[in-house]
């Protein structure tokens, strides 16, 4: 597949309300040496790779024991396939977390990222780890058409899976957390969380991923969750670690005052200790209050 969107901003607008005014003025001030500063993550953490080694082994664990449903396509092109991890003890229909990778939307995997589903299984929640293809092969637009596919395709199929097409929820890592708090205006979505989360595009148009990105004005003001906040949608719990760069701290405290300003439901949960690259691995660990929040949410508890 090209560079062509198969769903172009507009038709993609249509799904979500668009919250216009949001101002750039405040990114005049830096240039691009600062913001490539703030975007840099693996910059930021040196020992990025190490995560990156971890999980590919945690997760390649974790398919081994758990009954994984791999590489199901929810699409016709290359990226368009999931995992899915279905509680093997089921009685009744489970609900579902779908995660959604991130990479700046040009890296990583679903498989990268199997570690997670565990935790969630044993407590009853289904997993799905969804892919997309990835930047530059198709556009920021593009990929959040697909990651909207990939939900819409889990509900239809749920039944047979043994999950409750009503229970759906999402989460997502970086790019991945930008992708979920669009999809929560998606009708399958109950809940979601987003974890170092990107919600506003202009910082990424203005630093280095513009090379690869090319992120036009359009694309800014349609796809940045800040500026298209839903006009309804369930609860979002949002995380990002306390070492992580000021513009990943700011814009987390941009997005959960604006989704309260919208009169929905955001809750924070607190990341002490925790960089970019940790961060996600709090999710799932069982004895990590972020865990927590995201199993009673799914299971209706909190």
């Amino acid at each position: 597949m090209g560079r062509q969107e198969s769903k172009s901003n507009n038709q993609i607008r249509s799904q979500i309300r668009e919250n216009r005014g949001m101002p750039d003025s405040r990114y005049q001030e830096m240039d691009r040496a600062e913001m490539d500063r703030q975007m840099n993550l693996r910059a930021h953490c040196p020992e990025h790779g190490e995560y990156f080694q971890r999980w590919a082994r945690d997760s390649a664990a974790a398919r081994e024991r758990l009954e994984a449903h791999l590489d199901l396509a929810y699409g016709d092109s290359e990226g368009e396939t999931l995992d899915l991890f279905p509680d093997p003890a089921r009685a009744a229909p489970t609900p579902l977390l779908a995660f959604i990778h991130g990479g700046y939307w040009q890296a990583l995997d679903k498989g990268d990222f199997s570690y997670l589903a565990p935790p969630f299984v044993e407590a009853g929640i289904a997993f799905a780890s969804i892919n997309y293809d990835l930047a530059p092969k198709v556009r920021v637009g593009e990929i959040v058409g697909q990651v909207f596919k990939a939900i819409a395709w889990l509900a239809e199929t749920a039944p047979a899976h043994g999950i409750d097409p009503e229970r759906i929820f999402v989460a997502g890592h970086s790019a991945g957390g930008h992708l979920a708090a669009l999809a929560m205006a998606e009708a399958p979505v109950k809940g979601g969380c987003s974890i170092s989360g990107i919600y506003e595009l202009e910082a990424v148009r203005l630093s280095f991923l513009q090379e690869v990105l090319e992120l036009d004005p359009e694309t800014v003001r349609s796809m940045s969750p800040l500026r298209n906040l839903p006009a309804r949608a369930g609860p979002l719990i949002c995380a990002v670690g306390s070492e992580e760069t000021g513009e990943f701290l700011r814009q987390q405290d941009e997005m959960v005052a604006a989704w309260r300003g919208q009169g929905l439901d955001a809750r924070v949960v607190d990341l002490p200790g925790r960089h970019h690259f940790s961060a996600v691995d709090a999710l799932g660990d069982t004895r990590q209050p972020l865990f927590a929040a995201v199993r009673d949410l799914v299971l209706g508890e909190g």
